[in-house]
């Protein structure tokens, strides 16, 4: 690493070529070996990858997949393959945890909204503590630049993208919850990213499959949508991400992620804006089905864009942006303005102060992984953002001759779940009491839902706001199946995890006798405090929780 100090040379002295590679991040599996990639079309293998670093040069990759060990690994590998320093980033806007397994998973931004409503001050503490534990959890496994917070305010319950992501439903609360975890982030050496600008918080419509539009007047943009990134921007934030949605008041021709007049004329101009402007993936169908994966990238710098995030074709982006370059369209100065600020930004990360010589192992790092502080604190914010109701706790006596309690999962995909296993608390506190497990998720046929539920029924649900799909059709699957239980008499108990909406919508269907419990967070930490509640099983703050 120490290397790295001296690894950013004058701007001068790199090839054209050299020079957009470093305005491109690319994405690639945090896992360590080819056979383990889970997204083939975004991820290249490994000679693929070492190609786009080491000889086309890319001036950083941002990293999915994979346990916080191998992102360990996979970081130095990474940083040996570059020619200059990379940016390592993750949108770990939940913590590290979130993405890597083994590091704190947070419940989500939202949940310490709910704190706020009744303590300011201790939620504002805990988004802090949110914000180091990230940042420090980070930079133990080589990530650099934490692609968060979220400052959109979400004040659409149909967000199907954005949803719990978010810091809160109005502009106040989310603006300084945002601050405080960026104010936590920055005791560390990373960079930080407030997004998506100018603010997708009231969109019913995945930018990840099609073009939303927000046809807000500018008025209403000025006290809702925009004082979190002029207060974020205010407060130092390293990066600001662009949205990608079209602001008729502002441009009703191009996204905002194409856009000039938002980019440059708004973002750069108006706000002030001296940091980096990152587009969201340039692989999203909202972009990459309208304007094609070359012309894209070439937009986007025009607009005033300086970090290409995820393009379809790393290689051919940078071809056509440099063809770009060479036929005049886009002058020599407009790359040097963007290399710029990425140069910044890089010196932040890699001078002598910030790079600790000589560097820690890697064993020696697992120390700042799912420390106790963290662990304590991710507890805490999950049993004071948790809610109840009904007759509480579930009393569960022997089922009768014949019988049995029946243990009913919901979620949207049960292959390809970071929060269910076979240890999962959902499946085994159950299991503990006599319930049998059974699953379903939206891929299972409807045909089979009236055979499945026999006996008295606990029903867990997981929904939330995810990228391609949103929770409206497991929320349909979901319904179906409350009814149902409902009419038959066989609901005992719901447990909701995720969904704030959801939970309201569910609470009007059920009996004032039916005890619930939701929680914000569908990680194993949130399975087993919502259960033990559930069942009156909530332990003492002495007592270890065995389902850590």
């Amino acid at each position: 690493m120490s290397d790295l100090i001296q690894a950013l040379p004058d701007i001068e002295t790199l090839s054209l070529e050299e020079q957009v590679a470093q305005l491109f991040v690319v994405r690639a599996s945090g896992h360590l070996f080819d056979h383990q990639i889970e997204y083939p079309d975004w991820e290249p293998p490994a000679a693929q990858l070492q190609k786009l670093v080491q000889e086309k040069g890319v001036g950083g990759v941002i990293l999915v997949g994979g346990s916080a060990g191998d992102l360990m690994l996979r970081s130095q590998q990474l940083q040996s393959w570059a020619k200059y320093p990379l940016l390592i980033a993750a949108d770990i806007e939940e913590g590290v945890g979130q993405r890597f397994a083994g590091a704190t998973w947070f419940p989500p931004p939202m949940a310490i909204a709910k704190i706020a409503a009744a303590e300011p001050s201790k939620a504002q503490g805990y988004a802090t503590a949110m914000g180091a534990y990230t940042a420090q959890e980070a930079l133990a496994i080589g990530i650099n630049w934490v692609l968060a917070p979220v400052v959109d305010v979400n004040n659409n319950p149909e967000n199907p993208v954005i949803n719990v992501r978010s810091f809160g439903e109005n502009s106040e609360t989310a603006s300084e919850l945002a601050l405080a975890f960026m104010r936590g982030a920055q005791k560390y050496p990373v960079l930080t990213c407030a997004k998506h600008f100018p603010g997708h918080g009231d969109t019913s419509v995945d930018s990840h499959i099609e073009l939303p539009v927000l046809r807000h007047s500018p008025e209403r943009l000025e006290t809702v949508e925009l004082p979190p990134f002029q207060r974020a921007i205010a407060a130092g934030v390293d990066a600001v991400m662009s949205a990608h949605l079209c602001i008729e008041a502002w441009d009703s021709e191009y996204p905002a992620t194409l856009s000039s007049k938002i980019l440059t004329g708004q973002l750069r101009q108006r706000f002030g804006f001296e940091g980096l402007i990152v587009t969201d993936a340039l692989v999203m169908g909202a972009i990459a089905k309208r304007y094609g994966p070359n012309e894209a990238p070439i937009l986007a710098l025009e607009a005033g864009a300086d970090i290409l995030l995820m393009p379809v074709d790393p290689a051919e982006a940078i071809t056509a942006l440099c063809d770009a370059v060479k036929s005049g369209r886009i002058s020599r100065d407009r790359i040097r303005q963007s290399l710029t600020r990425i140069w910044k930004a890089k010196q932040k990360l890699f001078s002598p102060s910030t790079v600790v010589n000589p560097p820690i192992s890697p064993t020696a790092q697992l120390i700042n992984l799912s420390t106790p502080g963290a662990i304590n604190c991710v507890e805490n914010i999950l049993r004071e953002s948790q809610q109840i109701g009904g007759s509480l706790p579930l009393s569960v006596p022997p089922p009768e001759s014949g019988e049995y309690w029946n243990n009913l999962l919901v979620t949207d995909s049960l292959v390809n779940s970071a929060f269910l296993n076979k240890q999962a608390p959902a499946i085994v506190m159950p299991k503990s009491k006599g319930y049998q497990f059974q699953a379903v998720d939206c891929s299972t046929p409807c045909r089979d839902l009236k055979a499945m539920a026999t006996g008295k029924t606990l029903l867990q649900v997981f929904i939330r706001g995810n990228p391609f799909g949103g929770p409206a059709q497991v929320t349909r699957l979901a319904r179906e199946w409350l009814t149902q239980l409902l009419e038959t008499g066989q609901l005992q108990a719901v447990v909701i995890y995720g969904s704030p909406y959801v939970l309201d919508e569910f609470k009007a269907l059920l009996p004032p006798s039916i005890p619930f419990v939701f929680s914000y967070g569908q990680m194993r930490a949130a399975q087993a405090i919502a259960l033990q509640t559930l069942f009156g099983l909530t332990p003492t703050p002495t007592q270890p929780n065995p389902f850590y």
